[in-house]
């Protein structure tokens, strides 16, 4: 088998789980109808847990690793990302803005192990940056469903990407493990945060209303959330990183956004102006030069010598 080629049945995994996780800014919005931002984090990773935990070993990270990964994802990405999403950001924005995690992971490694930034790593951030830029001057006073973004939704979106930068730093000094269990044992540390965070500022009778207020779709997109973004997402994901080399795989996520403002556009009726497309198109293009340009670098400068192309 080509190193660089997907057997049919491997890409439609694939596919399956960038769809899952792009789409899953519209499962996000529906559940927010009922459930306060953060009992609804709360639960997700309650129902990631439990009975997971149970079936699963622990895997081989320390607990403060796992206590580090549990707060920075589940208090940090998702709370932040809740907490935005119920009023001051539309579920495409959303899935298209949280993806500037790539830079912040990039800028984190560069803090911390000194990896040196390369040029076309800083043309593909000011491609991303411009784009966000774009969707900055075009925030609104208040954000409807599917409507459009605040400044302060804007801010939170970026702090959860921040904070799931800080969670890749994390579960990369865990080494090779099983990343299902990894997930699983560190969502014990995300529901403890989330749970006491929940009760302090939203209050149990808020939870208690959004409970019975919750109805079968409600249930539906928690356990979605749970079960095929966490479970399914992570370890279909992780088990196709085994087998191809990850230039192969990690292009695909370039389709989360994609899938996302589309799902919110047939779904919920997110308007798509032509400024916002052309903010995607420039947060996606930067994020495509980051992942695609050390393989079509080689390439390049055979076409045109390797004088001209070569990487610094």
């Amino acid at each position: 088998m080509h190193p660089d080629r997907l057997p049919l049945r491997h890409f439609l995994l694939a596919l399956a789980v960038v769809a899952v996780w792009g789409t899953n800014f519209v499962v996000i919005r529906l559940a927010l109808d009922h459930l306060p931002p953060l009992a609804f984090a709360t639960l997700r990773f309650f129902f990631a847990l439990v009975p997971a935990v149970f079936f699963l070993p622990r895997p081989q990270a320390s607990w403060r690793n796992l206590a580090a990964y549990g707060v920075l994802i589940g208090a940090g990405q998702f709370g932040l990302l809740y907490l935005a999403m119920r009023h001051d950001i539309a579920p495409g924005l959303a899935s298209l803005v949280i993806q500037l995690q790539v830079f912040f992971t990039i800028g984190l490694a560069m803090a911390l192990t000194h990896e040196r930034v390369q040029p076309f790593q800083l043309l593909a951030l000011l491609l991303a940056v411009a784009g966000i830029v774009l969707i900055g001057l075009h925030t609104d006073a208040s954000a409807a469903r599917g409507g459009t973004t605040t400044g302060l939704g804007l801010v939170m979106i970026l702090l959860a990407a921040l904070a799931w930068a800080g969670g890749n730093t994390v579960s990369r000094r865990a080494g090779r493990i099983d990343m299902l269990a990894y997930m699983v044992w560190s969502s014990l540390f995300a529901v403890l945060p989330l749970a006491a965070l929940s009760l302090a500022f939203e209050g149990w009778p808020a939870i208690e209303s959004g409970l019975r207020a919750a109805d079968a779709t409600t249930w539906a997109a928690v356990l979605w959330q749970s079960i095929g973004n966490t479970l399914f997402g992570y370890a279909a994901f992780g088990w196709l990183l085994s087998r191809h080399p990850a230039a192969t795989i990690a292009p695909m996520s370039l389709l989360v956004p994609v899938f996302g403002m589309a799902a919110s556009f047939v779904w919920l009726g997110e308007p798509l102006p032509p400024w916002k497309l052309v903010a995607a198109a420039l947060v996606i293009g930067g994020l495509a030069l980051n992942v695609l340009w050390p393989r079509l670098a080689p390439r390049v400068a055979t076409l045109f010598g390797p004088t001209a192309w070569r990487q610094r």
